[in-house]
């Protein structure tokens, strides 16, 4: 065990002590805290070991981007940050930090801001960072350009089988929230780079029982993990230098919003993303008015 994880244990215990015997807070309480802390620990250990001392605003972001794309519900996700921001308290409170890094994130009932949207020269960069010289970078290439021209959420992209693949179509079906199935068009450059990966890298893959039609898998020939998807889009945009939370996630915003701002049709859209409800994918609209706003600002002489 590393020093560091060391480090998050002993802060944990002391902060499960200070709840008990400071805060007086039931078990139920205590253990919901704790795992909530826990959590963030495990999220930071994903991406490296790091001190709890040096967390940062941005990694508790990237935190709650992370929960998203595992499918976790915004008041699940409110719960969690409001255990987190307890820890930090406690942390702050001891003097183990100088400064919350939680204090100017708002909860997801209160304020549901949209992950950061890549421009299109940002998703080339990053597309561009993959080493397609490797097995593994075959695949992530088709995975991110999947991701990017369908829209999927990353549970859809994981569970995609191959069977729900009409390449000559130029459509994919998908099996969404609450089971239900939609047809979404697939470009023709993911099509390409998917049909790659099927026939020159996944064709060497020992494919592991009950995992045969999936079509992205792991090097175990199992099939890929919500998780591994974050980590590999994670590591690129590092490697790419981009200067924003990067998630599977921010594929799906990336997807809506170019097709907003290209003129789509919202309706269009909602069908794309499987939005119950066109409210949802309204969301997108206010983006495309920034974006006029802008320019009435850039070029209008009395802006």
């Amino acid at each position: 065990m590393t020093d560091s994880k060391l480090l998050w244990d002993t802060h944990l215990k002391q902060f499960k002590d200070y709840l008990v015997l400071e805060r007086g807070l039931a078990d139920n309480s205590v253990d919901a805290y704790l795992r909530d802390a826990a959590k963030l620990a495990e999220y930071i250990e994903l991406l490296g070991q790091k001190e709890v001392t040096d967390i940062i605003e941005y990694d508790v972001l990237g935190f709650l981007g992370y929960l998203t794309d595992l499918g976790l519900a915004a008041y699940s996700q409110a719960r969690i940050l409001s255990g987190v921001k307890a820890f930090f308290k406690y942390l702050l409170l001891e003097n183990i930090i100088t400064t919350d890094p939680t204090q100017l994130i708002e909860s997801p009932r209160l304020s549901r801001p949209l992950p950061d949207v890549l421009s299109y020269p940002e998703i080339v960069q990053l597309l561009e960072a993959n080493d397609l010289s490797t097995p593994e970078g075959t695949r992530n290439r088709a995975m991110l350009e999947v991701l990017y021209s369908s829209g999927l959420r990353v549970s859809e992209l994981v569970d995609l089988q191959i069977t729900n693949c009409f390449f000559d179509a130029g459509y994919l079906r998908v099996i969404g929230k609450g089971s239900k199935t939609r047809l979404v068009p697939i470009g023709s450059d993911a099509v390409k780079h998917t049909q790659l990966y099927m026939q020159h890298t996944r064709s060497q893959v020992l494919v592991q029982n009950g995992h045969e039609d999936y079509v992205f898998l792991n090097r175990r020939g199992a099939q890929l993990t919500r998780v591994m998807v974050f980590l590999v889009i994670k590591n690129l945009a590092e490697l790419a230098g981009l200067q924003k939370n990067v998630s599977p996630h921010t594929f799906r915003h990336s997807f809506a919003t170019h097709l907003i701002e290209g003129g789509a049709d919202l309706r269009a859209v909602q069908e794309m993303l499987g939005h119950e409800s066109i409210t949802t994918t309204e969301i997108y609209t206010h983006l495309d008015r920034e974006y006029l706003r802008e320019v009435v600002k850039k070029y209008h002489p009395r802006a």
